[in-house]
């Protein structure tokens, strides 16, 4: 094509289109995305409607949408031809016509776009056989958009540029060696986090020989003793009093801070001779604080992947991925001593990570997690108790890191240092805060004895094995809100069975083999083909990808056996009823609780007048609709010898659609005994 002769008509095009995107359409385009995602839909949205704090900015959205619609419209001259059929590029104003116009450009954008991909292989591939770059007329298309493969310099000129339109081309194509997310400084934001997976790593059961037992069998503690009739493991803290653990006196305590993380001596733990200096620097000191780092998403049971330690004057991070077989015979009675202090934070997990990686059982623990609850602070949080007791702003950039990666990068070294490099400091201030509280009752323990309690409680928890049961398909999440019949339920059970069987035999995660969410859409679309399934999972997941045909025929062996999930079926829509109406009753105390006013303001009416009010509760025979715009009670009138009777309306200001659920739908014994007690209490009678 002549570049120079359609130039103008292309800087034309190309405004145009830079207009539409920079303006307020786009930030226009987000807000508006974000409005949608909080309104209700179906029956609950006509039901709000006939609120004005919900119709006036329902409203305003109804009206920014038809203007960002028709802002499209009118850009119907960028795609080279009129978009909407109307003249001029108008918007439709029928609906109908609105969505088929908006439909078809969609699909016009998707097509040429294809066609830009296509037309990037083609010339890469050119380039890569010829070893010099494609000409900028050859890179040109008919649309005025120019095809750029590395890198623009700043300072460019813009797309359209006549003057610098071939320079650009030349320089950016000749720098265009593969690059990944390149990004200018100051518009990247901040550096991209390390991801929560990443597919390329080296499984670590294959780099480091790591051997586990995935049997459907319980966990075995091998290092604990058993009781005398062998029902129970014992752990050694059963042998101990917590009151043993309790520090006497903290009156001459003084908190040691620590130096900062650059100041302080680190060590990189990774092979067998550093475990031993480890263990042997453990020996010789009273206290010192430890946490983990774990993957649950590539394997079976879980990798404790790090392991931190810190004590007074240097901080240890230990490859546990390396060390795994060496990290118990070397620690293990460090950590069963009682005589050091284990300092942890949150340590629930971190205790059963240990005793199932490891053998590793803890006695003398003080964990910060649940000092900062006793201590009633605003959060519980390792990143708050940091800020709060130290000035230290935590980064939790890797918080969820895939911490199987290797070599460990040096941020992430240091994210891991900071979990412990604080946590004995923050001991010391809470055991003295701890130590100055009063008791909050002449029955309850100290402050102080109540988080070593606490602490020996979390030390007593022993590691279960996830097993499979004949019911286990039932716990899926999701699963109870599917509203799923005996054939679908039968899917759910056959798939979960085989996914367990991959993830064990495979030690994967059962989530990685197949996640809940893609279980339960092949279970509610029922695919009984290979084609119709690859389509459904569309390649994201591998196991479901190799095994294909195996998958359909468990599909249809399911079918075949969809009776005997009948009875399940129905008992899991009896459970999402009431569910459902339990959410019903609470909003409709919560509504009751905030509208206490309202009714404080009809009590004192009604007893103005000195009145008596029946309710009347309408009986299970009759239809379950009631009006939904106010309640009718009957007032009865005595003046002297005459009674009169009139019935007044007495509007509410409560969500009547909770309440009528909540008294009218659940007409069984105890619920009506609620109902009465609540209305009585609502009505102040």
């Amino acid at each position: 094509m002549n570049v120079d002769h359609d130039q103008p008509h292309l800087n034309t095009k190309v405004h145009t289109l830079q207009t539409l995107t920079a303006g307020p359409l786009s930030s226009s385009i987000a807000n508006l995305s974000a409005s949608s995602r909080c309104i209700p839909s179906d029956k609950d949205f006509h039901f709000y409607r006939n609120f004005d704090e919900f119709k006036a900015p329902i409203a305003d959205i109804a009206r920014e949408s038809q203007s960002i619609l028709e802002a499209i419209g009118a850009s119907g001259k960028i795609w080279g031809r009129e978009a909407a059929p109307l003249a001029a590029g108008a918007f439709p104003a029928d609906m109908d016509d609105a969505y088929d116009w908006l439909v078809s450009v969609n699909d016009d954008i998707l097509e040429r776009f294809d066609v830009m991909v296509d037309e990037f292989k083609r010339v890469r591939q050119e380039e890569e056989e010829t070893g010099r770059p494609a000409s900028s007329a050859a890179a040109m298309e008919d649309d005025g958009f120019q095809l750029v493969c590395g890198k623009k310099k700043r300072g460019g000129s813009r797309l359209g540029s006549p003057g610098n339109a071939t320079m650009d081309s030349e320089t950016s194509l000749a720098a265009s060696a593969v690059k990944v997310a390149t990004k200018d400084k100051k518009t990247a934001g901040p550096k991209p986090k390390v991801p929560f997976h990443i597919p390329t790593i080296r499984r670590p059961q294959e780099e480091y020989n790591i051997l586990v037992n995935n049997s459907n069998m319980p966990f075995e503690h091998v290092w604990l003793e058993r009781s005398d009739d062998g029902l129970k493991f014992i752990h050694p803290l059963e042998k101990l009093n917590v009151l043993d653990f309790v520090d006497k006196d903290l009156s001459n305590l003084v908190p040691v801070k620590p130096s900062s993380l650059d100041s302080t001596p680190f060590k990189l733990v990774d092979d067998v001779k550093g475990l031993k200096e480890l263990a042997a620097k453990l020996r010789s000191v009273d206290e010192f604080a430890v946490d983990l780092e774990h993957n649950q998403y590539r394997s079976f049971q879980g990798l404790t992947c790090l392991m931190q330690i810190s004590t007074r004057s240097e901080d240890f991070v230990v490859d546990t991925l390396k060390l795994r077989i060496h990290v118990g015979p070397y620690l293990r009675e460090i950590f069963k001593d009682p005589l050091k202090r284990k300092v942890m934070h949150g340590a629930d997990r971190d205790i059963v990570w240990l005793q199932r990686d490891f053998g590793i059982y803890i006695c003398n623990l003080f964990d910060t997690g649940q000092a900062s609850k006793v201590l009633k602070l605003e959060r519980n949080s390792l990143e708050y108790l940091l800020h709060h007791f130290c000035e230290v702003t935590a980064n939790k950039e890797y918080q969820n890191a895939d911490w199987r990666l290797r070599p460990l990068p040096n941020e992430m070294q240091r994210y891991a240092r900071e979990d412990t490099h604080y946590l004995l400091y923050m001991y010391d201030l809470m055991r003295i805060k701890l130590f100055s509280m009063p008791k909050e009752s002449e029955s309850s323990d100290t402050p102080l004895v109540e988080v070593y309690k606490r602490s020996y409680d979390v030390c007593m928890q022993l590691y279960e094995k996830e097993l499979l049961t004949e019911g286990s398909y039932l716990h899926i999440y999701g699963l109870q809100g599917a509203d799923f019949n005996a054939q679908q339920l039968a899917i759910v059970s056959g798939l979960c069975e085989w996914r367990d069987l991959v993830a064990r035999a495979e030690d994967e995660s059962t989530g990685y083999v197949l996640p809940n969410k893609s279980l339960l859409e092949i279970a509610k679309q029922m695919p009984l083909t290979t084609s119709k399934l690859r389509r459904l999972v569309k390649s994201k997941h591998p196991y479901i990808e190799h095994n294909l045909d195996t998958v359909v025929s468990i599909i249809r062996n399911s079918l075949q056996n969809a009776a005997a999930f009948e009875d399940a079926a129905l008992q899991l829509k009896q459970l999402a009823a009431s569910a459902s109406d339990a959410v019903n009753v609470k909003s409709g105390i919560e509504d009751t609780q905030r509208h206490t006013h309202n009714s404080q303001n009809i009590k004192e009416t009604i007893q103005q007048q000195g009145t008596d009010i029946i309710v009347k509760i309408k009986p299970p025979s009759l239809p379950s609709e009631l009006p939904k715009d106010s309640l009718t009670v009957t007032e009865q009138h005595k003046d002297g010898n005459d009674s009169t009777f009139t019935t007044t309306k007495v509007t509410k200001v409560i969500h009547f659609k909770m309440l009528f659920q909540f008294f009218c739908l659940q007409l069984r014994s105890v619920d009506l005994i609620v109902a009465i007690s609540l209305i009585g209490k609502w009505c102040h009678c």
